[in-house]
């Protein structure tokens, strides 16, 4: 199976937009129409969406989810993976039942580590970790706070409460195209034997390959914002890269 390119739909005050290392005060928006700007994507060929509501990883309750019903009832075919603000079993039936293919835990994951296992047993197979990290260390609250809990050792504990897979974050490289951090993502991937999602920092072709190479330590996307949005990176040719690579 080729490595999945996932565009990464975040969502602002109803709108797309991207963050500088996730700081809300550094948004760009690039959309006032959250489902258009999926639909250019589903149009593009993707095979998966990464939504999340950004004020809802703030608040710690679902803001933005209007915007996510929509997309999800406009493309319900589509795998889409939604984050953000979910915090309670409540939230997750609720995306489930909209359409949502996987909810994406965070901050709630890191807080409450009793809850990833209970809801892993109760929603199988749906329920994926977004681990963020600044220099090893995983950060909750929208990015806004550091833990001290160490990525791989969470990693291994969610592998064992039974989630799909992990999203690997690097808060120092998101949003700014400076490239993914290979040997962190690496690392992570080669720790634990569920699938890996690497996010933060693609900017290029480049990059891509760079993520293919660790497809065989059980990384199998790359999660995309600001490069596909500023038109770095072309979504087509990126998942053809991916596709070619895997031949």
């Amino acid at each position: 199976m080729s490595l999945l390119i996932i565009p990464a739909i975040d969502l602002k005050d109803g709108k797309c937009v991207r963050l500088r290392q996730g700081r809300m005060n550094e948004a760009t928006v690039f959309s006032d129409d959250p489902v258009a700007t999926a639909g250019r994507w589903v149009e593009a060929g993707a095979r998966r969406l990464h939504v999340v509501d950004l004020n809802g990883a703030m608040s710690g309750e679902p803001v933005n989810a209007d915007a996510v019903e929509a997309i999800l009832r406009e493309f319900p075919d589509l795998p889409v993976q939604v984050g953000g603000g979910i915090r309670d079993e409540e939230t997750i039936q609720t995306y489930l039942d909209c359409g949502a293919r996987y909810v994406i835990l965070g901050t709630k994951a890191v807080n409450a580590p009793h809850f990833v296992s209970d809801v892993c047993a109760e929603f199988p197979g749906r329920i994926i970790v977004g681990l963020d990290a600044k220099d090893g260390k995983v950060a909750i609250d929208g990015w806004s706070k550091l833990s001290g809990h160490d990525v791989i050792d969470l990693a291994k504990k969610y592998q064992n409460d039974g989630v799909e897979a992990i999203v690997y974050t690097d808060i120092g490289r998101d949003g700014m195209m400076s490239g993914v951090n290979v040997e962190a993502t690496l690392r992570l991937a080669n720790a634990i034997s569920i699938p890996v999602f690497a996010s933060g920092g693609i900017n290029s072709l480049e990059d891509i390959k760079r993520v293919c190479e660790m497809a065989e330590s059980g990384v199998v996307g790359a999660i995309v914002g600001r490069a596909l949005y500023e038109g770095t990176l072309d979504f087509k040719a990126a998942q053809k890269l991916a596709d070619e690579s895997d031949k």
